[in-house]
């Protein structure tokens, strides 16, 4: 299978680099055309995927990724439809349209899927909704979810809620980010060296995730479990509650919905 990029910012270069990883594709039948930035270029020396300057060789690939911005994602696709196959997936991994709006803009002889990735998905563990065409054929629905499933989970959502999926998938790695690096802030303040506390945090969240995951309890029940009458954590807690930790991160994704 060839498959396409246009557009290889961090979102695109996380996609190509957890395809490449994945072995779901090769790098001589990877094409991607980048923008004014320079990012493609530098990305092709190092994973050595086929760099293309127009749309042309977009006719070779079965599937299709464009990553660009929200504000240019319908013109960009107006131009490069005439280069693209009867039957080509087009999965448009932006925001700011919808599936019928792409779908006006390349005929109905193209098969689109609105994605919405996060950055996880260039170790394979990327969290991914997706929004599929009424009337694509099962078999090319099939290849589509096969291309998503090596790069994580993919979750099939109605489009209404799919930039709240979004918002929850694609900006929180960043708050999580940051409360770890607030945590290893802390452990650094008590003693322990910032590169152990990060690793520890980041194995801690790793295995607190997979025993969510895997025992499908409810986060409180979960948190119950730690918090012993009188203990460390449930002081920790109360501390969070405090300085209006539930608020702040309630507040973060709505604003990041707005």
């Amino acid at each position: 299978m060839n498959i396409g990029f246009i557009g290889a910012g961090h979102m695109g270069s996380a996609m190509i680099e957890g395809l490449l990883k994945a072995n779901t594709v090769a790098p001589e039948n990877l094409f991607v055309k980048g923008g004014s930035s320079g990012t493609a270029e530098a990305l092709q020396e190092k994973l050595g995927f086929r760099l293309i300057k127009d749309y042309t060789s977009l006719k070779e690939c079965q599937v299709i990724f464009i990553a660009t911005g929200a504000k240019i994602v319908l013109e960009i696709l107006k131009q490069a439809a005439p280069f693209m196959a009867k039957n080509t997936i087009l999965i448009s991994v932006a925001t700011g349209h919808t599936v019928e709006e792409a779908q006006a803009v390349l005929g109905e002889e193209i098969h689109v899927v609105h994605a919405i990735p996060n950055t996880p998905v260039s170790v394979n563990a990327g969290m991914i909704g997706a929004v599929f065409a009424n009337d694509m054929p099962g078999a090319l629905k099939a290849d589509a979810l096969n291309v998503l499933e090596s790069l994580g989970k993919v979750k099939e959502v109605n489009e209404h809620i799919l930039g709240t999926f979004g918002t929850v998938a694609g900006c929180s790695p960043a708050f999580v980010d940051i409360f770890m690096e607030a945590l290893a802030d802390g452990a650094v303040s008590q003693g322990m060296p910032r590169a152990l506390s990060y690793e520890v945090i980041a194995q801690m969240m790793l295995g607190s995730a997979t025993l969510a995951l895997e025992t499908q309890k409810h986060p409180g029940e979960l948190k119950d479990g730690v918090t012993s009458p009188g203990g460390s954590t449930i002081k920790g807690v109360t501390a969070l509650e405090k300085n209006g930790f539930r608020y702040a991160v309630i507040d973060a994704v709505n604003q990041a919905n707005s």
